[in-house]
């Protein structure tokens, strides 16, 4: 079987790729190439596409697809992976389509003989979704989504220091023609004053309020205003609400000193985050097995993502009901088209909203609640949205918000202060912990944190924190017996680079130092390609958990990763120096190895580093770096900002609802259920308690005893060219597309 493919190649099938996208495939010859492994080999981190990508008119007409099919049969290629939006999606299937009429055409033409009509009678089709506008129903994110909006988000960073110095208005525009998604994330993600949205116009007098909110931040204190503006904005009647007209409005009204940014093409180009090479490596062997699995009767379909989980669905719905959105926005039905987008469109907009408008207090209904919000354990970059959403949400809620300063330690000494909503404006993009956070666990101060919250008469406690939190939470658990005081409803939100509290698929604070990692290893890589023949040996953070050298070596195409999960002895490190030693004979002379710091006890990264050394003598010569702490610092990543936000506001909301059943009833909080773990798990958020959570943990080595992300181990060692098999999608069948379901969903 041959595999008409654009991306990573599979040693057991011929792989050819069209240079061009579907103009490539209709002019054919030496459009149509075939990859090698080692011609996609150092891609990883180059941004776009390198065999190019075209609007194409032939492929429109029936004749440019005749030929395109004539191009494919000379090649024998029966199966094909398309890369790209809707469009490119919708063209794929009507090719798939007419596929057997084509080549009775191209038979009755003389052009193929019978014997091809029957050995090429069918065209498997396979799509996967790149697109940075993130505009396809029935994925949660597309490729090329999360680095745009890491380009919108370095902007707006710039942007905020020297708005601030001036206290200037600033309008970005960014791009999403039909889509609004790039402007809502980042609005959500730098704490954005306003947004403008296609899918959804502002009210009528939309202007009055708008100049309404700027001045009363000004009033705050607030020295500056973002307003961001989605290139397709519109109002109630479908007419463009444009930067420049934002801009005259602002000046006029209220005279403050504005300036428009309109950042373009700045989005679409630039190095892949390591979210995006991560989706788009899974994606890819995704696409490949669903290739190898279909069967004539098998429709097109696309791979996308669901929560934590690859899924196919049939393209043609997808497709749909991507067009339906269009179409509601047409008709000015918005409420639909908002709906049409999925639950994380609309929850990013409602969470949005709640963060972004402050009601009048006369219109707040007061609940007498008091809640505490707690930092504990290392810090981790996002730890500040999450505070600023849980105070925000809390505020909102009718409740009293109280921050505890330097963890369960400050605590017990009474570090406790009200905050109010202004006073956690512009957290968002700051890294570290500014309520300060420590690793102390509150075992031997329960007393006194019990007194501190009779004084502050706190109702409810939110702990945002890694596995010190985890830990702290079970101990607190464990003296509700004891202290009346702790019978209040406690949440906890993972916030660990480590990502390695149970409960959770992801944590806060993990994807800013994927990123870091990634960084780091393509600068490496960078330096090695100049001197050749060079190995380095990159030590990770992570404590026992190898979340992040593994997935670091996915994101960063290593040629192995040493974890603490995957026990591993000298035979493997010689398999290892063998196996670069073989690499070296080829055109990539360079190598990348990780290794988590606890990965082993004797195994050590000097070990490790000498052994190479003396191995590959006259080989290759090799280097070790130890990234330390820089992981755990740095501004946040746009994905942290808007999942430390959206898991804090969530969080908060799951507390109102607690406090609201006892509300009257003066009801004491001991049930299991009342000290949880709110996290994602495979494709839903679920709040776990704590109790229940005991069993699925390695308490000695500070791990889940299951991780969902072993399960692309193998992936990283096939993508490292080792023989290794991988476990693909849960089932072969395709899943039905739908908006709601009875679980909450996780999109990321």
């Amino acid at each position: 079987m041959r595999l008409g493919f654009s991306l990573e190649a599979h040693s057991a099938f011929s792989f050819l790729e069209m240079v061009g996208g579907y103009q490539g495939m209709v002019d054919g010859g030496s459009n149509i190439v075939e990859a090698d492994w080692e011609s996609v080999s150092s891609i990883l981190q180059v941004g776009g596409t390198i065999i190019g990508s075209a609007r194409c008119k032939a492929f429109r007409s029936r004749e440019g697809r005749l030929q395109a099919a004539r191009n494919l049969v000379q090649l024998g290629i029966t199966n094909l992976c398309v890369i790209g939006g809707d469009g490119s999606l919708t063209g794929a299937n009507i090719f798939r389509k007419e596929w057997s009429g084509l080549l009775e055409e191209l038979a009755q033409n003389g052009q193929i003989n019978k014997e091809e009509v029957e050995k090429y009678s069918y065209l498997n089709v396979v799509g996967m979704v790149g697109s940075i506008d993130n505009d396809f129903c029935g994925t949660d994110m597309t490729i090329g989504t999360d680095s745009a909006l890491h380009r919108i988000i370095e902007v707006i960073d710039a942007i905020m220091t020297t708005a601030q110095s001036h206290q200037r208005t600033f309008v970005l525009e960014v791009m999403g023609r039909h889509c609004g998604y790039l402007a809502l994330v980042s609005a959500l993600a730098c704490g954005a004053d306003w947004v403008f949205l296609p899918e959804s116009p502002p009210e009528e007098g939309w202007q009055e309020n708008m100049c309404v909110k700027l001045s009363e931040n000004r009033a705050r204190k607030k020295r500056l205003n973002i307003i961001i503006v989605a290139e397709g904005a519109i109002d109630t009647q479908n007419k463009p609400i444009t930067s420049e007209q934002i801009k005259e409005l602002v000046v006029t009204q209220l005279g403050y000193d504005t300036r428009v940014t309109i950042l373009g093409h700045v989005q679409r180009g630039g190095t892949p985050s390591a979210f995006d090479r991560i989706l788009a490596s899974r994606m890819g062997v995704e696409a490949v097995v669903a290739l190898l699995q279909a069967t004539p009767e098998t429709p097109a379909c696309v791979v996308s993502l669901s929560g934590n989980q690859a899924v196919r669905l049939p393209l043609v719905k997808c497709v749909q009901m991507t067009q339906d959105v269009q179409k509601a926005m047409d008709e000015r039905r918005f409420k639909d088209a908002v709906q049409l987008r999925g639950r994380s469109f609309e929850n990013n907009l409602n969470t949005y909203k709640r963060l972004a408008i402050k009601m009048p207090d006369t219109q707040i209904p007061k609940s007498n609640c008091n809640v505490g919000v707690i930092n504990v354990g290392a810090p981790a970059a996002g730890m500040n949205a999450a505070v600023r959403a849980a105070v925000r949400v809390g505020i909102a809620d009718g409740h009293k918000m109280f921050a505890v300063y330097d963890g369960f330690e400050g605590f017990a000494k009474g570090q406790i202060k009200e905050i109010g909503w202004g006073d956690v404006g512009g957290w968002t993009g700051q890294g570290g912990s500014i309520l300060g956070t420590k690793r102390t666990l509150p075992g031997k101060y329960l007393t006194e944190i019990a007194g501190q919250m009779r004084t502050h008469s706190i109702n409810a406690l939110l702990i945002i924190g890694g596995f010190e939190a985890y830990l702290g939470l079970l101990e607190l658990s464990a003296a509700r017996e004891k202290h009346e005081e702790f019978c209040v409803p406690m949440v906890m939100v993972p916030a660990t680079v480590s990502n390695n509290v149970p409960g959770s698929d992801f944590s806060i604070g993990a994807d800013t130092a994927l990123n870091t990692i990634t960084d780091t290893c393509d600068r490496i890589k960078q330096s090695a390609s100049g001197t050749k023949r060079r190995v380095f040996i990159i030590e990770t953070m992570g404590g026992y958990c190898g979340y992040l050298a593994n997935m670091g070596g996915l994101a960063a195409g290593a040629d192995a990763a040493y974890i603490f999960e995957e026990p591993f002895d000298i035979r493997d490190l010689q398999a290892n120096v063998e196996h670069l030693t073989e690499k070296m004979k080829t055109t990539i002379q360079r190598g990348l190895v990780l290794r988590n710091e606890s990965c082993s006890e004797n195994y050590t990264t000097d070990f490790i580093y000498q052994l190479y050394s003396e191995e590959g003598k006259g080989v290759f010569d090799c280097r070790k770096n130890v990234l330390g702490h820089m992981q755990q610092g740095g501004a946040p990543s746009p994905f942290d900002r808007n999942f430390g936000t959206k898991m804090s506001a969530r969080a908060m909301q799951w507390i109102t609802t607690k406090l609201k059943e006892s509300q009257g009833k003066g009801r004491r909080f001991v049930s299991d259920d009342s000290i949880c773990v709110l996290g994602i798990s495979k494709r839903n958020l679920v709040f776990r308690p704590v109790a229940e959570l005991k069993k699925e943990t390695d308490f000695e080595h500070r791990i889940p005893k299951e991780q969902w992300w072993l399960k692309l181990r193998p992936l990283m060692k096939i993508l490292a060219k080792y023989k290794a098999s991988f476990e693909v999608s849960d089932s072969e069948e395709l899943e039905h597309v739908h908006h709601r379901g009875h679980e909450e969903p996780a999109a990321i």
